[in-house]
Order: structure tokens, then C-alpha cells, then sequence
């Protein structure tokens, strides 16, 4: 009796009714009442929960649907839903044109099979007479209402403009596995060994990852999926869903962690899961950003957005586009007197209960991105100390600088300190410079005025220089970028390659100085404890209270911009 009841309805429906496929609830539950006609085996699998990626293994049949780019009036009827059925439901549909083997079916089946009464068939059947009018109708209505609304989807599979999407859609030929372990430690093993641990590891994650669709999803065990690129500043996007008791996170540049768990588990309110996901957990207590700002978590079973932009260790968190970590230090959490990796992977880290990605997007900022967004950071109160064309309110030597394209440069074979007409006792100052290969200058922190070296009379003078030449391979490591010189040795490896911008703050506080290169703490020290001093020379001036600020210049066209400096009210 099936098999003629089929042939009458193939015989009846109208060819529109098979080719708009998934383009409406009706449509969905027309499917529904075919599929039950057909094999009672197929109605059993549409009951079990949608979850299950492998149930719809015969609409294969159906996946030539490469036309339903044309289709794609799916994105203008599910909008609509959004507000009457979950937006978890809504989203897990967004992505059909890469998920056709998922498509939700299974999950509108299960509603329709009460619904799916002949009567909403029989509104389509008596347009089996125009049959090709009726398709063309549908089609010309919808499609000028879908163009608009396939880049609107924040769930959509297809990066923003500027951005790669880090997941290929397939398996995980562009990750490999790595838990929590010192960066370091892996870069310092030879390559074979590199090599053969990756391989070894690999086994681990396909163990307990895997793809469903559009979806990586781990089954809250084994090592973290780790990207094969590192990354030096960059924006990250992404989407999870978790189970409750979950606590998993994203690892950035190999080091815990953005905060990711269940924030209605009691038993770890003591630890802060009450206070949401987002947060910098592994940062020292008290540190900012170790908890987030605000409560910004959707309920379980929703998607939860990240956006996340990390400019050298200084780390902005937005959930679902709430701020709740602003330009915070990302501390290392393998040696928290150094700052993190100039590049690294990121890493999504599980463990505890299911969790499920998506979306993962990622933008590399430039140099002049990355230094527009530090400067964006923490601004008041500061103070313009060049006009960007004259050196008005500047002394000292300026006849060997002069102002070219917006900057403050120390002519070519010329030198001395230029210096601020103004004295500072406790100050931020915040610039921008560039130096040419193998370029020397230096900042003079309270410069006492004249004509001698800044780095004896004055509090210090602060080492800029391209520390990679070639030249400088045998310096004293007190005489390095960023170091106070002669004194104390700032951390390498954090400058950019010559000709290009770099961005630095220096915050000067009694005797204590801390120089951040762009988004890394490279020097953090008090000179009033250095007793050992380079070649044994003493620095008088180390202990000055006050003083101008300026260049200390050594005969290479070092340029400076955007000079901004912040006088600290003594307490």
C-alpha cells in the first residue's frame, strides 16, 4: 500500500516541492511525511537527539544540492525563528551550506510527525499544474531578501573581512596536539625530536577529537588542539558550547589561559566560576583581568562568541560582545618573571565534559594595527610634547635634529640630547620609534640639561637599538634594547625588524623604571638596588629626583613620533 500511495504523490506533488528543499517549516515537515512513508527505520532515527551527526547518512542523495547557494532562502525563514525557538537550534542551522550532511532535519522531523498533516501537502499540490512558475515565483521573491542576510550571521562559517578561518571544515591538517608545557622547553629539543613528539601527540587527539560538520568537538579528555602557525599580535574570533560541569579555556601563545567553565557549579564558586568565563585565570591573584568584569555567559546549551585581541601580552576579552578583560597583561605562567613568547600557538584546552567549537577565526594585525590599538589603551591624562612640526618646547642640540614626515629624527653623523624644556620627577611617557639596521639612540630619563652623557648624569639613559645586527653581537646584555644602561638588562627578542614603527611605554616612579615594548614587559627594576655596574663605572646620576626627558642621540637617523608623556602626582 506504500509503495502506491508513494507513486501517487510523486505523481501529484509538484517538482517545487522536491527541489525547494529545507526552504521552509512546512517544507521540513512535508519531508518529515515523506521519510515516514518510506522506511519506519528512518521515522526511529528522527526521534534520537539531533546531536548525532551520522543520522542523516541517505540525504547524501540529496547533498548534489550545490545549487542551494540559490536555495538559500534557509537564512531568511530561520532568522524569523530566532525569536520563537532557541537561538542554539538556530545557529547549529546557520552553517547548512557547509553542514549538508547534518542538515537540521533531524531535528525539525521530530516535532513535524505530529504536525505533518496532508492538509499543509495539499496547499502546495494544486500548484502541480504550473509547476515551473511556482519554483521560479519562489525563488525571485526570496532571493533579493537573502543576499543581505548571508554576511549578518555571526555564526556563519565565512571569515569577516581580514580574518582565516583556523578550522579547514574537514580534519585537523593544520593542528597538532600539546598540553600544558613550557614553550620553551619544545623549541629547545632538536627538530627530529620536535617532530616525532607532534607525531606521537597526533595520536592522542584524534583519540578524543573529532568533526562534526562545521563543529570540532573533544570529549573532555586528552591533550589540547593546537594551531601549527604561531602568532605575534593578532584578533581572535570563536564559538563554544559546553555541558554543565565543563571547564576547558583557550590558551594563548602556549599559556593559560582565557577562562572557560560552568559558572552554576557551586562547587567552584570558591575559585571564582561564579563570576563567568573570559577572565585571565591563571594571572597572580589580584592581577588585572584575572577575573572578568562582568557576568557574560548564555545559558547551556546556547553559543558563546569570543573576541580576543592580543598585542604582545596585553590582552582584551569580549564574550558575547561584553568587555570583561581590557588590555590586561597575560602573565607567563611557566616563569612569571619573563614575559610570554613573542609568537606562539593558541590552543584550545577541555577537560571535565563535552565541549564544542566553532568559527574560529583569526585577523594578524600589522605593526601600525597593533600600535593604534595599544595607544587606544589607558590615555588619560597624557600630553602631547610634539607638535609633529617644529621642536618647539625642546632644548639641547637641536641643530643635529630635524622633523621629517610627522617625526623627531637625529640627523645623519650627528648626536647629542634633545631634550624637553620641561622637568618631570614620576612620569609615563608613551612613544613611537624606528630604527634603521644597526641604528643606536637612547631616551634620557631625568636628563639634569647640558651637554653630557645622559646615561652617567642623568637617572639612566634607556637603550634603543637594533639589537639583532649583526654588529652587536658581543654587547654586554646591559647595553640592549630597552636596558637601563650599563645597569640593568631588559629581555630580548621583542623589537621588530628595522624600518618599522615600534611602540614603547616607560613609567618612571621614584626609583623604580618599567619599559613595555610593544605589549611586553621587557624591563621592570629598581635602580636604587644596583650595586654592580658595566666596566665598573658608577652612574651619579642614578639617584636624581627629577629632570628632562629626551633623546640621547648617537649619529644614526633614529626617528620618534607620537610623544605623549603623563606626570604621576606624587602621593
Amino acid at each position: 500500500m506504500r509503495k502506491y500511495l508513494a507513486t501517487a504523490l510523486f505523481a501529484v506533488l509538484p517538482l517545487g516541492f522536491f527541489l525547494a528543499n529545507g526552504s521552509s517549516e512546512a517544507s521540513a515537515r512535508d519531508r518529515g511525511f515523506l521519510s515516514n512513508l518510506f522506511s519506519k527505520r528512518k521515522a526511529t532515527e528522527c526521534e534520537v537527539p539531533c546531536a548525532t551527526p551520522a543520522k542523516v547518512q541517505e540525504p547524501k542523495k540529496e547533498t548534489p544540492k550545490p545549487e542551494v547557494k540559490k536555495e538559500t532562502p534557509k537564512p531568511e525563514v530561520k532568522p524569523e525563528p530566532k525569536k520563537e525557538t532557541p537561538k542554539p537550534e538556530v545557529k547549529k542551522e546557520a552553517p547548512k551550506p557547509e553542514v549538508k550532511k547534518e542538515a537540521p532535519k533531524p531535528e525539525v522531523k521530530p516535532e513535524p510527525k505530529k504536525e505533518a498533516p496532508k492538509p499543509e501537502v495539499k496547499k502546495e499540490t494544486p500548484k502541480s499544474e504550473p509547476k515551473k512558475e511556482v519554483a521560479k515565483a519562489e525563488v525571485k521573491k526570496e532571493a533579493p531578501k537573502d543576499e543581505p542576510k548571508k554576511t549578518a550571521p555571526a555564526s556563519s562559517s565565512t571569515p569577516p573581512a581580514g580574518f582565516v578561518n583556523l578550522f579547514n571544515g574537514k580534519d585537523f591538517g593544520n593542528w597538532w596536539g600539546f598540553g600544558t608545557s613550557d614553550p620553551r622547553k619544545f623549541k629547545a629539543l632538536p627538530p627530529a625530536e620536535q617532530a616525532k613528539l607532534k607525531e606521537s601527540n597526533m595520536k592522542d587527539i584524534l583519540a578524543h577529537w573529532k568533526v562534526e560538520g562545521n563543529e570540532i568537538v573533544n570529549d573532555g579528555k586528552g591533550l589540547y588542539l593546537t594551531t601549527e602557525k604561531e602568532f605575534a599580535d593578532y584578533e581572535l574570533h570563536l564559538e563554544y558550547k559546553m555541558l554543565p560541569k565543563g571547564d576547558s579555556g583557550i590558551y594563548l601563545k602556549y599559556t593559560p589561559q582565557v577562562q572557560i567553565w560552568d559558572f552554576l557549579d557551586k562547587e567552584k564558586f570558591k575559585i571564582g566560576a561564579d563570576k563567568g568565563s573570559g577572565g585571565l585565570w591563571n594571572n597572580s591573584p589580584g592581577a588585572p583581568g584575572k577575573d572578568p568584569l562582568v557576568l557574560a555567559d548564555k545559558p547551556f546549551g546556547e553559543w558563546n562568541k569570543f573576541r580576543i585581541i592580543q598585542v604582545g601580552a596585553r590582552t582584551t576579552v569580549y564574550l558575547n560582545d561584553k568587555l570583561v578583560v581590557d588590555n590586561a597583561i597575560l602573565e607567563n605562567y611557566f616563569d612569571r618573571k619573563m614575559p610570554l613568547l613573542y609568537k606562539g600557538a593558541i590552543q584550545l584546552q577541555t577537560h571535565g565534559s563535552e565541549i564544542r567549537w566553532k568559527n574560529i577565526f583569526i585577523k594578524e594585525l600589522s605593526p601600525d594595527e597593533a600600535n593604534k590599538h595599544l595607544a587606544s589603551k589607558g590615555n588619560t591624562g597624557f600630553e602631547s610634547i610634539f607638535d609633529g612640526k617644529t621642536l618647539k618646547g625642546w632644548a639641547g642640540s637641536s641643530d643635529n635634529y630635524e622633523v621629517v614626515d610627522d617625526s623627531i629624527q637625529c640627523k645623519k653623523g650627528k648626536g647629542g640630547v634633545l631634550y624637553t624644556e620641561k622637568k618631570y620627577s614620576d612620569f609615563v611617557v608613551r612613544l613611537e620609534f624606528m630604527v634603521p639596521p644597526g641604528g643606536n639612540n637612547g631616551l634620557a630619563i631625568r636628563y639634569p640639561g647640558g651637554n653630557k652623557d645622559s646615561a652617567y648624569i642623568g637617572m639612566t639613559e634607556l637603550q634603543v637599538l637594533d639589537s639583532e645586527d649583526a654588529r652587536y653581537a658581543k654587547l654586554d646584555p646591559r647595553q640592549y634594547h630597552g636596558s637601563s644602561y650599563g645597569m640593568a638588562a631588559a629581555h630580548r627578542g621583542y623589537l621588530r625588524a628595522p624600518n618599522t614603527w615600534n611602540y614603547q611605554e616607560v613609567t618612571v616612579k621614584g626609583s623604580t623604571i618599567k619599559v613595555e615594548l610593544n605589549g611586553n614587559i621587557i624591563l621592570d627594576t629598581d635602580l636604587s638596588k644596583i650595586t654592580e655596574y658595566m666596566a665598573k663605572s658608577p652612574h651619579p646620576g642614578k639617584d636624581l629626583k627629577e629632570g628632562h626627558f629626551g633623546f640621547a642621540g648617537h649619529s644614526d637617523p633614529v626617528r620618534f613620533r607620537n610623544l605623549q608623556i603623563k606626570p604621576i602626582a606624587a602621593k
